[in-house]
């Protein structure tokens, strides 16, 4: 079967966030807590080394976006293989549990930078199908993380009767090869031409994000993104919590958690390819409405099979906003700044992300799951109102 250019680019791209984010996946699920237990950190350490690689993304995606679109989008991909290879090892020399914090960092390092740069580069490779192709590339993305934590959890168990670490080492072993790989085909993405390479000033990082934030549809749409990952960070960390609290069991949990991500990742191309058709701002719109509707549910359903339908129906929702909010991001940049673009929409994505488990956290603990998950909608409705007016959807 023949491959044409355009088909050899995203299939490539493909392969390589499949082991990029297989990688970066099999390194914290499900092992980083027990390695870090292993090294004698409790659970409040635990906890802090867990947290430390979001920051990564929040502290760094904006100015990679930026540096992305003057010194060239090869180079900073090359700059994340290069973590993507060589962090895996550093866990290998960790004897001091502390330090798994800034190995944390710098593997998150990687995903913080490859994460805006590919969705910038296919946006302008791909102006007329940029949905469809991003959403191929995420829905890779998304088979990576399903299978990372089953095959991490089989090498665990295959070591078990191995003494020592080795069971846990063993792990980021596979995860150093799986960033070998992305290294490896990193450099197979065409150089860009020369004269790329630009001055860096202080200036350049104030500009970009004073012009993204002059654009009050740029601002709308990454608060989307920003509500989005926020009720999806409730959903991840509370569901779970909710449904041992109701009597089911560990790997119905599982499961439950599957059909939402495999939900994601099998309509996300689709999807892409409703936004390169049609306005995405109404795809917008109706997937933070079932995200929000789906998750404040969760309170008053105590079915299995309701239970399933919710994630489905809020993984559907994630992929309707979430594939239509990049493809719109990139209509509405300039070329010159797709760059900066994606990653400050990455960067407010990742504080939604992370606020939304803190934020519901109180909420839960003083009112109940009930007032945490339908806050989720009363959010989800502000944002859609507030998205509407920004981007004139409503009049």
């Amino acid at each position: 079967m023949q491959f044409s250019t355009d088909q050899r680019f995203i299939l490539n791209l493909s392969i390589v966030g499949f082991f990029a984010i297989f990688s970066t996946t099999i390194s914290k699920n499900p092992v980083l807590p027990l390695y870090a237990s292993s090294l004698g950190a409790n659970e409040a350490l635990i906890g802090l080394i867990s947290a430390v690689s979001p920051f990564a993304g929040i502290l760094l995606s904006f100015p990679v976006g930026v540096l992305s679109d003057h010194l060239g989008k090869k180079r900073l991909l090359m700059l994340a293989g290069g973590v993507f290879l060589t962090a895996p090892l550093l866990y290998l020399l960790v004897t001091d549990p502390i330090l798994l914090i800034p190995v944390r960092f710098f593997h998150g390092m990687a995903t913080a930078i490859l994460g805006p740069v590919v969705s910038a580069l296919i946006a302008e490779r791909f102006s007329v199908t940029r949905g469809e192709r991003i959403g191929q590339y995420s829905s890779a993305t998304l088979y990576g993380r399903t299978l990372a934590p089953l095959v991490g959890g089989a090498l665990i168990s295959l070591f078990v009767i191995v003494p020592g670490v080795f069971r846990y080492q063993s792990v980021y072993l596979a995860a150093f090869f799986s960033g070998l790989l992305v290294f490896l085909l990193l450099l197979k993405i065409p150089d860009e031409p020369k004269g790329a390479l630009k001055t860096i000033s202080p200036a350049v990082f104030k500009e970009s994000l004073v012009a993204f934030r002059a654009d009050r549809r740029l601002l709308a749409t990454a608060t989307v993104d920003m509500g989005t990952y926020f009720v999806f960070g409730v959903f991840e960390t509370f569901f779970p919590v909710y449904l041992i609290g109701i009597g089911v069991e560990a790997y119905l949990i599982g499961i439950i958690f599957a059909v939402q991500v495999l939900s994601i990742a099998i309509t996300k191309p689709f999807f892409g390819r409703i936004a390169d058709q049609k306005d995405p701002r109404y795809q917008i719109g109706a997937g933070v409405f079932l995200l929000g509707i789906s998750v404040s549910l969760i309170a008053v359903s105590s079915s299995l099979v309701l239970m399933i339908v919710i994630s489905l129906v809020s993984g559907i929702g994630i992929s309707l906003s979430t594939v239509a909010t990049t493809k719109y991001v990139a209509d509405l940049a300039k070329k010159e700044q797709i760059g900066a673009s994606m990653g400050a929409l990455s960067s407010v994505m990742d504080i939604g992300h992370s606020a939304g488990p803190l934020v519901a956290g109180l909420l839960i603990t003083i009112f109940g799951f009930g007032a945490g998950f339908f806050s989720c909608f009363l959010l989800s409705m502000v944002i859609i109102i507030y998205f509407g007016f920004a981007t004139r959807l409503i009049h």
